[in-house]
């Protein structure tokens, strides 16, 4: 293998391909980046069993070949380096990767490529072709809400429905739950349900930021694997099995007290009191109180550390229905804030141990429910 290739270029890719890099793996190839030519162009692949991504740079190939070679070595030295060309050169015999740029060079011993696994790739026409930014979007509104414990495998995973021309993906924890649903351009050919890895969309939504054109994402025949393909990347991922809870059942259909307040005016009070609230489980108060003939009203958000003290906030609210108190956890709410994009934010609630519901005003397209904390009297 001889090629040479621009340094912003290769440290751009290894930037997209190193985050599916194993960490802590028994095996060693793992830990390393695939490079090998593909017609006039280098190829970098990385994978941890769950997660491959393959990324194609610009290249000029001057003998074809393929090695492994230690991620984080490869990266840290590639990052380093001026921004000039980088003429690279595998020595086969001692699968000795040599790599000069200026006036630097490394010689980076690496693993025989045969050893590492195959990343499949579907073909460029299959699947559904989906808007990127759209894509982002709905990825950032349910991922978030998606279990970091493995003890239930389902919760750590996005469920995402396609029915008719709209993609739903939901997320939930045991504490919060998170639906979005998205128009697609043309009708899906068959309706179908699967659970992927939140981290591999969390990814997808990363290395797609300057995508332009469709992803496509297709399901395999077998169901075990979806693959989503961009102009120069592509991501597969591992599909988790088993059964999502039934989310419809968990929103509540009806509502006692219904308040719409401003988006960034209810992060900021909440991120405040968060402050109080990090010594006390993170337990924040709302108080919502009606205004006079119903006109008007208000939000206080308090916390409180018996250690450190009390912060009280109050906001402007408009009101309907029953004044109520009602804890919630302040990461949830600072989640899901952060994430709303609509000047208003309602919020719906029945009584203090009922879930609050959250919705973007004017998009009745994104739900979020969050359970309250229970608070001694």
């Amino acid at each position: 293998m001889k090629f040479s290739c621009l340094q912003e270029n290769l440290a751009k890719g290894l930037a997209i391909v190193g985050r599916a890099v194993a960490t802590r793996s028994t095996l060693p190839v793992l830990s390393n980046v695939l490079m090998a030519t593909d017609e006039g162009r280098l190829k970098l692949s990385a994978t941890n069993l769950e997660v491959g991504i393959n990324c194609w740079i610009g290249a000029k190939v001057e003998e074809d070949g393929a090695t492994t070679v230690p991620a984080r070595l490869l990266t840290d030295f590639v990052n380093s380096l001026p921004a000039e060309r980088i003429d690279g050169q595998l020595v086969t015999r001692t699968q000795t990767l040599n790599l000069k740029c200026a006036r630097y060079e490394a010689n980076i011993k690496g693993i025989d490529a045969q050893e590492f696994p195959l990343i499949l790739a579907l073909s460029e026409d299959a699947g559904i072709g989906l808007d990127p930014p759209a894509l982002r979007e709905i990825i950032n509104h349910v991922a978030f809400a998606a279990a970091i414990d493995e003890s239930r495998p389902v919760l750590t995973g996005v469920l995402a429905e396609l029915s008719g021309s709209q993609l739903t993906m939901a997320a939930a924890d045991g504490f919060r739950l998170s639906v979005r649903t998205i128009e697609l351009p043309q009708e899906v050919p068959a309706s179908g349900r699967f659970i992927i890895p939140a981290r591999a969309l969390q990814e997808l939504a990363r290395v797609s930021v300057e995508e332009s054109e469709p992803i496509r994402m297709t399901i395999a025949p077998n169901r075990s694997q979806v693959f989503f393909r961009m102009t120069d990347i592509d991501l597969v991922s591992q599909l988790i099995e088993g059964t999502f809870p039934d989310y419809r059942q968990i929103i509540p259909k009806s509502h006692a007290t219904h308040l719409v307040v401003d988006t960034v005016e209810l992060l900021k009070a909440v991120r405040i009191a968060s402050f109080f609230a990090r010594e006390a489980a993170n337990i924040v108060r709302m108080q919502i109180t009606p205004g006079d003939q119903g006109l008007g009203g208000k939000l206080t958000i308090m916390a409180t550390s018996a250690e450190l003290g009390d912060n009280v906030g109050e906001i402007e609210a408009a009101v309907e229905g029953e004044g109520i108190e009602i804890a919630f956890n302040a990461k949830y709410l600072m989640d899901v804030l952060s994430v709303i994009s609509t000047p208003q934010v309602a919020i719906e609630t029945t009584s203090p141990s009922s879930p609050g519901v959250m919705r973007p005003v004017g998009k009745m397209d994104f739900v979020h429910v969050v359970m309250p904390m229970h608070i001694a009297r």
